[in-house]
């Protein structure tokens, strides 16, 4: 009986133990749905009802607890745009009897839109009636987080295409001339440097063309007509030329042609006259028809090396601007000599600036009035070990070209001050000294600490700027330099004035203290009438702007008395001194008082 007792008893300990652990369990599961905030809802598929957890009330905003709720309470709350689709998907679940998964939309009673998230399995319960049990929960942050991160996305994708699309317009116009679409000098150069590895090239050739006149269209008819006759080149020569070739602009009215593959030399002849024979149809411009041309530089290869063939046809298209313009020229192996020949003289003058063979000499400029000495002008020579003195004819325009004018300037300039202290030691009363200053030593940012570092005394140089450089083209920056210089006491003087490049205003805005006029003009003063008009009227202009006025070129009396009395201040030519090196200082200084002595004698008699 005791025994029989105790065996009954353990299976009930056992059973409360077990129930208890369930409710445990039971409570752990709704504290983990309740801190999840998962709701559990359950809906038998023969019954018009649900049954909803507390959570499923809160995630719905009910207000209320009640466990059996109707359908139409979760239809209703489903927003009327994702209603369909989801009772599409129960109905589906239904018939399959499978699992339901999906996703839709609620509207709250405060009018808030969730997005909520669904998923049930079927099951028969213990009456044997079917079933689903599910859960539901809120996934509106990571709908929204999903929908922010493909927004920016996009957003980034359309910021990486306009990136794209951005840095290849930015290539385009750094490969592309603004004005007339084509390749410009960066584009020329990668094309000229990929052809060595093209082998399909049998034959390649360069043009180098210059439009002719284009100046003096732009001069006449504004620019706006030098860019309709740059546009109108560019379609003329593109529309000549084979389609394997190219066209670039590379300079003002500049532009290079490569033509590949070509049959023979004669091929490349009619190509080249049919770009020409286009270019010189006159161009219409509103009411106007303007007339233009080319000169054409050719060089061109058996093969595909391209290395020289742009140095040369350059070289060629000098030579044929040289013989008169609107002509053709291929480069020779004469052309080739000459440019070897200008190379080992530009070596050979850098050499001769590092061992001082850059040396000034000096011509007098008298007064035209007195006939007294009223200064010199240093004009460069190069002492040459081989060839003698040097006149600037034969170096300077290759100095220019080799970027050593500012360095033959500094050099002049520098040998004229100790040449000055020199006269001075020796107790000389040395005039003013003029001296020639380049486009490139002007431009040097650093010229002012330069001259400042030479201590010059107001009054004792002068800076000659050629004309056809500057007196057009002096933009506000370039007039400021020059002020600065004037501010130093180093006068500005204009040379070769007159010789067709200069204009008035520019003359107004530069303000130089003394202009000299050209040599061309002065040569048949005596002789001509209309020449004497001409030099009066320059003459008259410098008056009026109170600037001095300098005759150089003279080389007989007669053109001294003549040019005096139009009023010129100032006489420079060989009829009063050749240029002389400083060493020959009794030449310049001595002798020249003598010369002016009989001067004055025969004047008087």
């Amino acid at each position: 009986m005791q025994a029989s007792k105790a065996g009954t008893a353990l299976p009930e300990i056992k059973a409360t133990r077990s129930e208890r652990e369930f409710q445990d369990l039971l409570r752990r599961l709704e504290l983990a749905l309740d801190a999840s905030q998962i709701g559990v809802w359950e809906h038998s598929i023969e019954q018009d009802g649900i049954l909803w957890d507390a959570q499923m009330h809160r995630l719905y905003e009910t207000g209320e607890t009640c466990r059996l709720v109707p359908a139409s309470l979760w239809s209703n709350a489903i927003h009327p745009d994702d209603r369909e689709r989801a009772e599409r998907d129960f109905e589906q679940a239904i018939t399959t009897r499978g699992a339901y998964n999906s996703q839709f939309r609620i509207v709250l009673p405060s009018g808030e839109i969730r997005h909520l998230r669904s998923r049930a399995h079927f099951y028969v319960d213990a009456e044997g009636l079917p079933s689903f049990i599910g859960a539901e929960w809120d996934v509106t942050a990571d709908i929204l987080l999903n929908a922010e991160l493909a927004r920016q996305k996009v957003v980034a994708e359309a910021r990486a295409l306009a990136l794209e699309e951005s840095n290849a317009r930015i290539e385009h116009v750094a490969d592309h001339d603004y004005l007339t679409g084509l390749p410009n000098r960066r584009l020329l150069d990668k094309r000229l440097a990929e052809l060595p590895a093209d082998k399909s090239i049998t034959t390649l050739a360069v043009l180098h063309l210059d439009l002719d006149q284009f100046k003096q269209i732009n001069d006449s008819h504004g620019h706006a007509a030098g860019d309709a006759v740059l546009r109108a080149a560019a379609l003329r020569i593109t529309a000549a030329i084979p389609a394997d070739g190219v066209v670039a602009r590379v300079g003002g009215d500049e532009f290079v042609i490569v033509l590949v593959n070509f049959t023979d030399l004669t091929e490349l002849k009619l190509i080249t006259e049919d770009v020409q024979r286009r270019l010189r149809k006159k161009i219409r411009f509103g009411q106007e028809m303007l007339q233009s041309g080319a000169s054409i530089g050719v060089s061109w290869s058996g093969d595909r090396r391209a290395r020289n063939l742009l140095a040369e046809s350059d070289l060629a298209l000098y030579q044929a601007k040289k013989l008169g313009r609107n002509r053709v020229e291929f480069f020779t192996r004469q052309l080739q000599e000459d440019l070897r020949s200008k190379r080992r003289l530009a070596e050979e003058l850098k050499l001769g600036l590092e061992r001082g063979e850059i040396l000034p000499y000096y011509q007098v400029q008298l007064d035209a009035r007195t006939r007294e000495v009223i200064g010199f002008e240093a004009l460069a020579r190069w002492k040459h070990p081989e060839k003698g003195v040097l006149a600037p004819g034969v170096f300077l325009k290759i100095a220019d070209e080799h970027g050593l004018a500012a360095e033959i300037d500094a050099a002049i300039l520098k040998s004229v001050l100790e040449d000055r202290l020199f006269w001075l030691l020796r107790g000389l009363a040395v005039p003013r000294i003029a001296v020639n200053i380049s486009a490139s030593r002007l431009a040097d940012p650093a010229l002012l600490d330069k001259l400042r570092k030479l201590d010059i005394p107001p009054g004792v140089i002068v800076f000659e700027l050629v004309e056809t450089i500057f007196l057009d083209d002096s933009d506000e920056k370039l007039l400021d330099h020059i002020g600065d210089i004037k501010q130093m006491g180093i006068d500005i003087e204009i040379d070769d004035f007159g010789s067709g490049h200069a204009s008035l205003i520019g003359l107004v805005k530069l303000r130089p203290k003394r202009l000299k006029i050209d040599r061309q003009l002065v040569t048949e003063v005596v002789s001509s009438a209309e020449q004497r008009r001409v030099v009066g009227s320059i003459v008259e202009i410098a008056k009026a702007l109170d600037v001095e006025v300098i005759a150089e070129g003279i080389e007989t009396e007669a053109h001294a008395v003549v040019l005096a009395q139009l009023g010129c201040d100032g006489l420079q030519g060989y009829a009063f001194g050749y240029p002389a090196p400083a060493a020959e200082t009794d030449r310049l200084f001595s002798s020249m008082t003598s010369r002016i002595e009989k001067q004055k004698t025969a004047m008087g008699s």
